[in-house]
């Protein structure tokens, strides 16, 4: 009988090649030097791993390195012949064969080991005769080129285990949360059922079905003799522990996204998706989530400022029996903080219940006080206040909406506010001014929401935000913080513009003489546009391409006023010249790469060059505290350490920002429509971006040290009257002035009468 099994298997070989003669089939050969696909990893500044990029999930890993009881029972259940055979199981073949015969279709497997590694290596997974007879010819092939070993290897690191796992090691990882060499002995069961059917073995959708595969391969590993009766009652009866199985959640995929972008166009996608390559990275991941944090609470409050849209929808009203705060299933997992989806199932005039994930929370009135704003459709650019401040109002019984925890009260159940998802999108970028190196990035609110990175793909006007460079710029042609600006109506003729131009202050009034530092610190576009006209409009522009201004900049005295795009990156690092004493360096992401095998494929150092002096950076950094201490960035001042920064805001307020910075962290926020449709009435930068930038510094500045400016050698200290900018007369008012050395003023001011009347009698005149 067995002679008769090898013959019709002899037979169906022979043919099977001889069909094949013609055929072009997969060197053979070439499986020596075969390098599985591998995962790209991605490491923040401190070598923690914050993403991957791959085809296949896979960690290589030597036959050596991985258990024994492991391969036993991934032979036990897959191929328990594998060291017999010579790449074909006859007897196994029969088998199927005459299962295939009577059901007159192709239900029943007999592939070996070997003939699964042909399968998933050279083939795809059609059930038909011909994908079976080339799936043969190659096994037979395989076993002609490589050891028992090297193809068990091979097999191990290559077949697919599940939710994106490839290979032993991975699945260990996915399943376990452990390496594939502190498995218990039911682990390592379990984990080789899986080849067969990952998708029907999935401990998370099919626990019976795994625990039943389980057992199986158990009992196959008794039967071959690898483990004893008790082994397989004391693996068979342990209680699995699953890691917890969720989408992985990137925090900070735009940045992730730019890196991917950068690597693939210098090594190209196969490298990049399959190379094995480590990526390290400038990100912080402290610094990341508090960037993440800050953009979308932030966004979330101004969204609310807009208004209510509404209910997500109408839902059937679940019953109440469970009372407020009992615990449904999903009950354990609610975390202060969370926002989630729920239904209204009773309205009074101060408070809601909310059915949500599994138990009932509370909401009160004034938690949900802001949607008396109500935005109408299609648009919701038009809207109405509700009349009364109760809840009736603004909800109605089965309506959906989202919500966040706010707190747990004394019987368990959760307090909840109301929330929405904002339409309104914002970016942050963050970076070291003294290495360029980029600690955190948001390109939006949300990167599956729209994956277009508004921090450095968006070019918007900057409005005020622009003005250090023409303030700089001034201080770099011999100007002074005490020079005086002359606020007052201005109407240009604009050969350019080709339109008479008439420049208004954000208060639609004017202050007469001031000096530059009040002029920035207040942000006086009138002046401001005089002063662009007294340096010069082309001086300027060389200015800003010095400090990193790469984007087209008009050619006219609206240049003032930041009517030019820029990006968020580009304004930021433009600034951080200034933080780092004068010296430009490119932004940069990345430290190094490496390949698999570790060889430095590339490695990252700073290059700084001096753009600006030490001194023009330091007046301009001085006046930028001005900013703070007193001026439109004055919610900065409670971070409570130097910082220098300046809002802007655009016509109709369109773009709100803050670019700003510390000795040691420089960063900018940008606030806006993508559409360029108003944020509302006075939503300008300092109540709508410089909040978010704050929240943001508060946190990523924790973990740096409190450091001043440093001050250059030629910077003098002078009196000056803030009136005029000349030096104080003795007894007259005065305020301390910076000033590069030989900048100072010479002159007195003339003293008040008072003042001199004092003095003539003093001198009995």
């Amino acid at each position: 009988m067995a002679g008769a099994v090898v013959g019709g298997t002899v037979l169906i070989v022979g043919g099977a090649a001889g069909w094949l003669l013609s055929r072009n089939l997969p060197d053979i050969a070439a499986l020596r030097s075969y390098q599985p696909s591998l995962v790209t990893r991605v490491y923040s500044d401190d070598n923690r791993q914050i993403g991957q990029f791959f085809v296949e999930r896979r960690v290589l890993t030597p036959l050596s390195k991985i258990p024994p009881r492991l391969i036993q029972a991934v032979i036990a259940v897959e191929d328990s012949r594998f060291y017999r055979h010579e790449g074909l199981d006859p007897i196994r073949i029969a088998k199927a064969l005459f299962v295939d015969l009577i059901s007159l279709e192709m239900r029943e497997g007999a592939s070996t080991i070997t003939q699964q590694l042909a399968r998933s290596l050279f083939l795809t997974q059609e059930k038909s005769l011909k994908r079976k007879a080339k799936e043969i010819l190659l096994a037979l092939k395989i076993e002609r080129v490589l050891s028992k070993d090297e193809i068990l290897e091979m097999y191990l690191n290559q077949i697919y285990f599940g939710h994106g796992a490839y290979g032993v090691q991975a699945a260990a990882k996915t399943y376990f949360s452990r390496d594939a060499a502190d498995l218990t002995l039911a682990e390592m069961a379990f984990v080789a059922g899986l080849p067969k059917a990952p998708s029907n073995y999935s401990p998370y959708f099919y626990p019976e079905r795994a625990k039943g595969r389980q057992g199986v391969v158990l009992r196959r590993m008794l039967d071959e003799g690898f483990v004893t009766e008790p082994e397989f009652r004391q693996a068979y009866q342990e209680d699995l522990y699953f890691a917890k199985f969720q989408p992985q959640e990137e925090i900070a995929p735009y940045f992730l996204e730019s890196l991917r972008q950068q690597l693939t166009a210098t090594y190209g996608e196969e490298l990049v998706y399959k190379g094995g390559l480590n990526v390290y990275t400038t990100l912080n991941i402290e610094m990341q989530k508090a960037a993440v944090e800050a953009v979308r609470d932030g966004l979330r409050a101004i969204d609310k400022r807009q208004g209510y849209r509404g209910p997500l929808g109408q839902g059937p009203v679940e019953s109440e029996s469970r009372g407020p705060g009992a615990s449904g299933r999903s009950a354990p997992t609610l975390q202060v903080g969370d926002i989630l989806e729920g239904t209204v199932v009773k309205v009074a005039a101060q408070q809601a219940t909310i059915s949500v994930a599994g138990t009932t929370g509370v909401l009160a009135l004034e938690d949900a006080a802001w949607a008396r704003k109500r935005l109408h459709p299609p648009d919701f650019t038009t809207a109405d206040i509700r009349p009364t401040a109760a809840l009736p109002e603004l909800l109605a019984v089965g309506d959906r909406v989202l919500v966040r925890i706010t707190r747990r009260e004394p019987n368990g159940a959760p307090a909840l506010a109301l929330e929405q998802e904002p339409v309104v999108e914002g970016a942050l970028i963050a970076l070291d001014p003294k290495t360029g190196a980029i600690k955190s990035m948001v390109g939006g609110y949300d990167f599956k929401r729209s994956e277009f990175n508004r921090a450095l793909s968006a070019r918007r006007q900057p409005g005020s935000a622009f003005k250090p460079i023409i303030y700089a710029a001034a201080i770099d042609r011999g100007l002074t913080p005490s020079t005086i600006l002359v606020d007052s109506p201005v109407i240009f003729d604009d050969p350019v513009l080709q339109k008479i131009w008439k420049p208004t202050n954000y208060e639609d009034r004017f202050y007469g003489p001031i000096t530059m530092r009040e002029a920035l610190a207040f942000s006086r576009n009138v002046a401001t546009v005089k002063l662009l006209e007294q340096i010069g409009v082309s001086a300027a522009i060389d200015f800003a391409r010095r400090v990193g201004i790469a984007s087209p900049l008009a050619n006219d005295l609206s240049l003032a006023l930041g009517s030019s795009g820029v990006g968020l990156l580009e304004l930021t690092s433009a600034l951080a010249v200034f933080a780092a004493e004068g010296q430009r360096v490119e932004p940069v992401g990345l430290r190094s790469v490496t390949d698999h095998g570790g060889t430095v494929l590339a490695h990252y150092e700073p290059s700084p060059a001096p753009v600006v002096s030490r001194e023009t950076a330091y007046v301009i950094t001085n006046m930028l505290e001005g900013v703070v201490q007193s001026g439109t960035g004055v919610r900065a001042k409670a971070l409570g350490r130097p910082i220098a920064g300046k809002t802007g805001t655009t016509n109709e307020f369109a773009d709100a920002w803050f670019v700003g910075y510390a000795p040691n962290l420089a960063a900018g926020v940008w606030v806006g429509f993508d559409d360029r449709r108003s944020l509302g009435d006075r939503e300008a930068g300092a109540s709508v971006a410089l909040p978010i930038w704050v929240a943001y510094m508060k946190a990523a500045l924790s973990q740096l040290p409190v450091q001043a400016f440093p001050i250059p050698n030629d910077i003098v200290f002078v009196k000056v009257d803030p009136k005029t900018g000349l030096r104080a007369a003795p007894g007259g008012p005065s305020s301390v002035e910076i000033f590069i050395r030989n900048t100072e003023p010479t002159t007195v001011t003339r003293p008040p009468a008072s003042v001199r009347r004092f003095h003539q009698l003093d001198r009995g005149i």
